[in-house]
């Protein structure tokens, strides 16, 4: 298998233009391992090329027909392809026809490039390894297995439940996110517009008190002069601080390691990326064990799709000690990260032989869980987004009238 990875992390899209027997000049796209191979494979068809270059690559996902080709694409993709093959249609029917019905039309070219290498008799997990954006190892490990195995259109349905219900579980952790960073967003541009446009009106007229303003106010009043003077500081500073973050994040595995434990401790957000953590792991075993591949090699896939480092430390430790002789629940437990209830249902899996149906079970159940813990979330942060609003804004009110309550009490 790893001589086919390597072959087919070589595919490449080339360009050509040439003429044909009759003198007529044709142009075109077709996949290869180097200019010379298509060169060959141009010239078998009666076509005597005159240019052949590597096809640019797309940046950012986005292909010659100007649309990104996400992950939820993908999803539908396999859905599609899973339906087709369990209701008898051949293989290269079905991306045909797939390729010509989408809307997307990056993805067309995707898919019609796929059937073309599996029409000149390329297995069709090979096909998919050389567009590794799209098609991560996992997903061609497992159509691999189906292929060898003869079962294709199973793999498919397997393959297009694991998709479906990771971008269902990615929907839901993002929209658990969503709400704690709209309350820090909205807070901030609030507070901003009064600092800046409201604050300063009343300023002019403390001016012509000639009084001495209480130290709430002043306090205030001065952030509006910073905002007003120095607001572009404010954004460089965000802006910069985002950047580095991010930075830090791809380039070092300690900030990585620190981050990915201190979102896990935080109050009910953290609760809900461990279930989901838990989910991953359970759907992602579940999926690929069921399919014929090895529990070690699963837990290999189960680590890369956790999501967490702190979870992918662990389960490949737990892959470490399986590797080793030891029965999965009991490293499972060692590891300290997962619930008693997820362990005794492994074990009682690995007991009976039914290790891929009790991990699919953890799966729904924790997936459900997720689901329950975001709607609460959301109940729980529209009134505190509320509350969070009215201190700031009745903090600033305050601060403002504050000179004119004392002013009136003097009078």
């Amino acid at each position: 298998m790893k001589k086919d990875k390597d072959t087919a992390d070589k595919l490449d899209t080339f360009v050509w233009t040439g003429l044909s027997v009759r003198g007529k000049k044709l142009e075109g796209e077709m996949t290869g391992t180097s200019i010379a191979l298509v060169k060959a494979q141009l010239r078998k068809q009666g076509i005597t090329p005159s240019k052949v270059k590597r096809k640019p690559k797309p940046i950012f996902g986005i292909g010659a027909g100007g649309q990104k080709i996400t992950a939820k694409d993908i999803a539908i993709f396999t859905r599609q392809i899973a339906t087709m093959l369990t209701a008898g249609v051949p293989l290269i029917q079905s991306l045909e026809m797939i390729s010509s019905g989408a809307k997307n039309k990056s993805l067309s070219k995707l898919i019609g490039s796929i059937a073309d290498e599996v029409k000149a008799g390329q297995p069709l997990a090979k096909s998919l390894r050389a567009y590794p954006r799209y098609f991560d190892e996992l997903y061609c490990d497992l159509i691999h297995s189906g292929e060898q195995s003869g079962a294709l259109d199973k793999i498919f349905d397997r393959v297009a439940v694991y998709k479906e219900k990771a971008e269902a579980l990615k929907s839901k952790i993002k929209k658990a996110m969503f709400y704690p960073i709209a309350v820090v967003v909205v807070a901030l541009i609030v507070t901003s517009i009064l600092l800046i446009f409201v604050v300063p009106q009343f300023q002019d007229i403390f001016s012509s008190f000639g009084a001495e303003l209480p130290a709430f106010t002043l306090f205030v009043i001065g952030i509006s002069e910073f905002m007003q003077d120095a607001w572009w500081v404010f954004l460089l500073v965000i802006g910069v601080s985002i950047y580095s973050y991010k930075e830090a994040l791809i380039r070092s595995s300690a900030v990585r390691h620190f981050n990915d434990r201190l979102v896990l401790q935080l109050p009910v957000v953290g609760m809900i990326l461990h279930k989901a953590a838990v989910a991953r792991y359970a759907r992602t075993l579940s999926t690929t064990f069921a399919a014929g591949v090895p529990l070690v090699d699963a837990l290999d896939s189960a680590a890369g799709a956790s999501g967490n480092v702190i979870y992918k430390n662990a389960i490949t430790e737990i892959k470490a000690e399986v590797s080793s002789g030891n029965q999965m629940n009991w490293a499972m437990r060692n590891s300290k990260l997962f619930p008693d209830m997820v362990v005794q249902m492994v074990s009682i899996g690995e007991e009976s032989g039914s290790l891929d149906g009790m991990l699919e079970k953890v799966a729904n159940i924790y997936e459900q869980e997720v689901d329950d813990a975001v709607d609460g979330l959301s109940s729980l942060l529209e009134p505190l987004i509320m509350s969070v609003l009215a201190v700031l804004v009745g903090g600033l009110i305050i601060a403002m009238y504050l000179p004119i309550f004392q002013l009136g009490s003097v009078v």
